[in-house]
């Protein structure tokens, strides 16, 4: 996201806030509000968290208490979400990418559009195709041409079979008509170091995790509509000239089904001036990341899109 797009989008924030203030002014909660992490504590999705529990701090009249419910790629945390209490006391905040990814290749008790209903977005893991500093591609358009010109002979990284990182990266293979051997690590940590470490010849992985390697770590392109202001040097595909589809990771928040749509509409009021927050900004920005705000029929909308120009990728993956 370039600096003319954050602006806009905090601005739309703003504006939300001025609409919504009605709806939150109504949303009067009386216990904490519980808010559901299916990560570890300490990754780009619990950073997202952790910051919306600060800035509300001064903003709401009840603490917001991050629980984290890590295990089967993000499954545990969605199902305890999906069966709580729906009073509005408990809601979740996932990276969908993965979560959609995840519920298109395998049968899943829950997914984005199944037990739950989308509060808000309130950022967007990228993805950027990397490579070591040594490596003798130097543009995207290198890697294609060597990948051309040696099937299935280059060794790519990604965070496991379905992930984010994975889907976007088969989706690059893919549109140009390229193979290639991959190879899956364990995390975006694990993957930075397989790139430092010379193991494969290139990755898909989270464009935050370049930051501070970047003279180890040269990030060719990032997958996205617009350049990361956080990292304002690496192209987008567009701009090189690849129609490649976006795969991303949006943060969202969730209320499990059932919860009264006045509520949901005040945690959502609540969402637009926590992400608009000066204090939000710079706890994200420590990971690498960016506020995005997006209403929750927005964010759907962005989802269901993503889901239909990912199918092709995903039935192939599965062997249909």
């Amino acid at each position: 996201m370039d600096r003319r797009t954050f602006l806009q989008t905090t601005s739309l924030a703003g504006i939300a806030v001025a609409f919504s203030s009605q709806a939150m002014a109504e949303w009067k909660p009386r216990r904490p509000l519980n808010i559901i992490v299916p990560y570890k504590a300490g990754g780009g999705t619990d950073a997202y968290a952790r910051a919306i529990s600060a800035a509300a701090a001064d903003r709401l009249p009840v603490p917001v208490v991050v629980v984290n419910k890590p295990g089967a790629s993000g499954m545990t945390g969605a199902i305890a979400a999906a069966s709580s209490k729906p009073d509005g006391n408990t809601i979740m905040l996932h990276s969908t990418g993965s979560f959609l990814l995840g519920s298109m290749l395998r049968d899943t008790k829950v997914g984005p559009f199944d037990g739950f209903k989308m509060i808000a977005q309130v950022g967007n893991l990228k993805a950027c195709i990397a490579v070591p500093a040594g490596s003798p591609f130097k543009s995207v358009q290198d890697l294609v041409d060597a990948a051309k010109a040696a099937p299935g002979k280059l060794r790519w990284a990604h965070t496991g079979k379905g992930s984010t990182y994975h889907v976007s990266g088969q989706t690059f293979l893919n549109g140009l008509g390229l193979k290639a051997v991959d190879v899956p690590f364990k995390g975006g940590s694990a993957v930075r170091a397989a790139v430092l470490g010379e193991q494969v010849d290139f990755a898909v992985l989270g464009v935050q995790q370049g930051r501070g390697f970047e003279e180890k770590m040269h990030r060719l392109a990032v997958l996205a509509d617009a350049r990361d202001e956080l990292a304002p040097d690496v192209p987008t595909f567009a701009e090189l000239g690849f129609d490649i589809p976006i795969v991303s990771s949006p943060i969202i928040v969730y209320a499990p089904n059932g919860v009264d749509p006045e509520i949901i509409s005040g945690i959502e009021a609540a969402l637009a001036e926590i992400v608009a927050a000066p204090e939000f900004a710079k706890l994200v920005n420590t990971k690498g990341t960016l506020p995005l705000y997006r209403t929750g029929a927005d964010a759907e909308t962005a989802v269901r899109a993503m889901r239909e120009s990912v199918t092709p990728v995903i039935n192939a993956l599965k062997g249909n």
